[in-house]
């Protein structure tokens, strides 16, 4: 059996890794009679934790909000991790740059010793690789509200975006209402936020960027009942949907053309920050941005299948240019 220390360290662990408890459970987890888990239950409540009872007929324990919290206790490979991913954190979101590094220093400050000399030893740097195809970066505060709906389980209102940014008044040409949506999930793909949603008057499902949110009501509206969605279910609403409200990424190069491949095959396989369109059942429409033509037409060659209707002149001579050396190597 552990020690003391290290079992009220293990029960903390427990009790932060989920919402609620039976003290059976916990009981089994740490080896211990119920009589010792209450003495541990209630050493932790001494130290300024408040674990709070749950009634029923097992009865069982959850660690209530706020109160004295000491330092969040992880163990070694847990520390690691946050280190490495506060390191690690793709740009995509606006507003935390100074609260990452304040996380990372503040972790590093309560690590013991050794594991600060460990997280130390991963010092990243990260530099820009040209075949990322930017993003418009997230809001913090609307990451803050539609991750606050999923979790409430509460219908979010909010306008969504043209492409360029912008949300037409009432009386304006492209003008809509605010969507009314039950939000389920927040997916990144490509280095793009999604929110997977149904909506609350039709019921169906849709994909939003998270970039073009801009959100009505932050307290959250309705209260609703979510529907289960698997990962294949994620992977479909986003990965594969051509309709995932994605726009050409801001490159000095941006150019088009028809692929004799379905929508939902080349949605799958289009690099961030490329659109994609249905042109019939068997054919899709590919826009991609690029910083140089023969990047874009290189992008393109990597589909293996038949293209037309080639834009602008600037791609389709870079095509022509690609062709033209490709023969003269084979010639050689």
């Amino acid at each position: 059996m552990a020690t003391t220390s290290a079992r009220l360290l293990r029960l903390l662990s427990l009790l932060e890794a989920r919402v609620e408890w039976r003290g059976s459970e916990l009981a089994t987890r740490l080896d211990v009679s119920a009589r010792t888990l209450r003495r541990d239950v209630n050493a932790l409540r001494e130290l300024g934790y408040p674990v709070n009872a749950v009634m029923g007929a097992d009865g069982g324990y959850r660690l209530g909000a706020g109160g004295r919290l000491p330092a969040l206790v992880l163990d070694d490979d847990q520390a690691i991790a946050i280190a490495l991913a506060l390191q690690t954190a793709p740009a995509t979101v606006t507003g935390i740059d100074d609260a990452v590094a304040r996380a990372l220093t503040t972790l590093r400050q309560v690590m013991p010793a050794r594991l600060r000399a460990a997280s130390e030893a991963f010092e990243v740097t990260s530099l820009r690789n040209y075949w990322e195809f930017s993003a418009a970066p997230v809001e913090v505060v609307t990451l803050r509200t539609v991750g606050a709906a999923i979790r409430t389980a509460r219908v979010l209102r909010f306008d969504y975006c043209d492409p360029d940014g912008t949300v037409p008044d009432p009386g304006r040409p492209g003008f809509r209402p605010p969507r009314e949506v039950e939000p389920h999930h927040l997916v990144v793909w490509a280095g793009r936020w999604y929110l997977i949603a149904r909506d609350h008057r039709d019921r169906t499902w849709q994909t939003y960027r998270v970039d073009r949110i801009r959100p009505r009501t932050p307290g959250g509206g309705a209260v609703f009942t979510p529907g289960p969605l698997t990962r294949d279910d994620l992977t479909r609403l986003v990965v594969q949907n051509p309709d995932r409200g994605d726009t050409p990424g801001q490159w000095q190069c941006v150019g088009s053309a028809v692929l004799d491949l379905p929508a939902a095959v080349v949605a799958r396989w289009a690099p961030g920050g490329s659109v994609v369109e249905p042109v019939g059942e068997h054919r899709s429409r590919l826009t991609i941005g690029g910083w140089s033509w023969a990047g874009i037409a290189g992008l393109f060659i990597t589909f293996d299948t038949d293209l037309s209707d080639v834009e602008p002149p600037e791609l389709r001579a870079a095509m022509d240019h690609i062709g033209k050396r490709l023969g003269a190597a084979t010639a050689r």
